[in-house]
Formats: C-alpha cells, sequence, structure tokens
C-alpha cells in the first residue's frame, strides 16, 4: 500500500468517524448510540452530568480528528505557515480540553477499573504528546515537533481505531464489556507503536 493511499485511507476514516459522531450525537439523541444505551442498562448510571462531559470530549476530540491530517500531510510552505499555526493551536487546546474532560469519562468507563485505566493512560500520553510537540515547535526544534506531533495524532487516531476493534472484540468474547476492557488498551498501543517505527524509518529525533 504506497503512501497516498495510507492518507487518503486516514483521511476517509477519520473524517467517517467524525461524521459519525456529529451525526449521532448532534443530531439523533445520545442515548440512542450503542455506548450509551449500554450503560442506560445498569441501574446505578446515572446519564447527567456524564453526558455532557461526553459532549464536549466528542466536540473536542472530533475537532482534533479532522485537524490532524491536515497539519500531517500538507506541508507548512510560507504561504501556509500562518495557517499552520493557528490550526496547530486550535489542535492543541481541543486535545488538552478534551483529555481533560476525558479522565472524569474513564472513571465511569464501561468495563470497569480495567478499561478506565487504559483509557486514562491514554488520555495522560495523548495530552503529553501533544504539549511536547507544541513545545519542541516553539523552540525551532521542528524535527522533534514533528516526531511527538506523529505520536500525538497517533493517540488522536484511537477514535477511530476504537470503533474498528470494538464489534471483534465482543463477538471475540461474546460480551460487549469483556471486550470493551481489550480495546480500551487495544485501540492505542498498537497506533502507537506503529508510528513510533514510521518515525524511525523516517529518522526523526
Amino acid at each position: 500500500m504506497g503512501k497516498k493511499t495510507i492518507r487518503v485511507l486516514i483521511m476517509i476514516l477519520a473524517f467517517s468517524i467524525a461524521g459519525y459522531a456529529i451525526v449521532q450525537y448532534g443530531v439523533l439523541k445520545a442515548s440512542d448510540a450503542g455506548l450509551v444505551a449500554f450503560k442506560l442498562q445498569k441501574p446505578d448510571f446515572e446519564l447527567t452530568p456524564w453526558v455532557y462531559v461526553l459532549y464536549i470530549h466528542i466536540a473536542t476530540a472530533m475537532l482534533a480528528l479532522i485537524i490532524g491530517p491536515f497539519q500531517i500531510f500538507m506541508k507548512p510552505t510560507n504561504a501556509r505557515k500562518r495557517r499552520h499555526r493557528l490550526l496547530g493551536y486550535v489542535y492543541v487546546i481541543s486535545i488538552t480540553a478534551s483529555g481533560i474532560v476525558s479522565v472524569y469519562l474513564s472513571l465511569f468507563a464501561t468495563g470497569g477499573w480495567v478499561a478506565g485505566l487504559g483509557f486514562m493512560l491514554l488520555d495522560i500520553l495523548w495530552v503529553g504528546t501533544t504539549l511536547t510537540g507544541m513545545r519542541k515547535a516553539m523552540v525551532k526544534d521542528i524535527q522533534a515537533h514533528q516526531a511527538w506531533m506523529l505520536r500525538s495524532y497517533s493517540l488522536t487516531f484511537a477514535a477511530v481505531t476504537l470503533r474498528i476493534w470494538l464489534a471483534p472484540m465482543a463477538l471475540l468474547f461474546g460480551d460487549f464489556e469483556a471486550g470493551y476492557r481489550v480495546v480500551a488498551w487495544i485501540c492505542w498501543i498498537p497506533n502507537l507503536l506503529v508510528i513510533e517505527a514510521v518515525i524511525r524509518r523516517k529518522g526523526l529525533r
């Protein structure tokens, strides 16, 4: 599979998941979403204020998911530098906000503490790699900036890989909650391993 094909595939998947989230949570009822409907089956689950925090997470995470490919795949030429910098700030702010509220969501994760721990580590690494990437840009270390932002977007892309893994894991374990415990980890660890291999191959510091 060529580089161009991979880029197109990443953009299609990113925009598809973002579109799904906008329709499901912005147009339709959040309570009709599969994950939310499953949580509502629990007698001790309270929809509010959890659902409002979820809305913040989805809105900011989807914004970062859409911005990412434009930042990574389009070279910041002189004509594009200002736009690249502006979108970069929006990307960083979106991830920081989403990562902070996601810590709250991880405390109520489907699958208990195993899934919650997986998502919490994802949140910490997500915000950490993003802020490190921004700091490298501020000190003009462009290679390091590129490497850290690749790591950042690989974790942002967990929004996509989570949904890819969800059905197969639920079928494999024969139980949605058991499968979700595994998905909470495999939605981001393989992404990070793959992008580390890419970074090493590109020779980025």
